[in-house]
């Protein structure tokens, strides 16, 4: 079997006369971890819209790593690969899924770790002002 498939041809869009824009594919395995404003959280951002907009990430949360006391003002879509993330409301656990609508505000703790995909709309308010994907900072 080949290593690489040939090039096929564009598709047109069904909506629009002008060629499908094409996928973008991203080498998460091979992308460094960043570290982030909060101790023990590490991040691999697979898509960013500007301020405003939908963000994927994947987070590495070390065991008691925490995520303070923020507000969502979008909806958060939260799928858990590996461990837990927790908060008042309950707990989601390896390959479940939470989600919470614009206006939820909660702490979201990893008791034993976790990694985690969270894709959200920004920005985020944080309590004690912190700028992790809020108006005024991209990460």
């Amino acid at each position: 079997m080949p290593d690489t498939m040939p090039a096929a041809a564009p598709l047109r869009r069904l909506l629009a006369d002008e060629p499908s824009p094409p996928s973008v594919y991203v080498d998460v395995v091979n992308m460094p971890w960043q570290t982030t404003k909060f101790p023990g959280i590490e991040m691999k951002p697979l898509y960013v819209e500007s301020p405003g907009g939908m963000s994927a990430l994947l987070f590495r949360i070390a065991p008691g790593g925490e995520v303070p006391l923020h507000e969502h003002t979008g909806i958060e879509m939260t799928y858990v690969l590996e461990g837990s993330l927790e908060d008042a409301e309950g707990a989601c656990t390896a390959g479940n899924f939470v989600w919470r609508p614009a206006g939820n505000t909660h702490v979201a703790h990893a008791p034993n770790g976790a990694v985690i995909l969270g894709v959200f709309t920004s920005p985020n308010h944080f309590a004690a002002g912190q700028k992790f994907f809020t108006q005024d900072a991209a990460e």
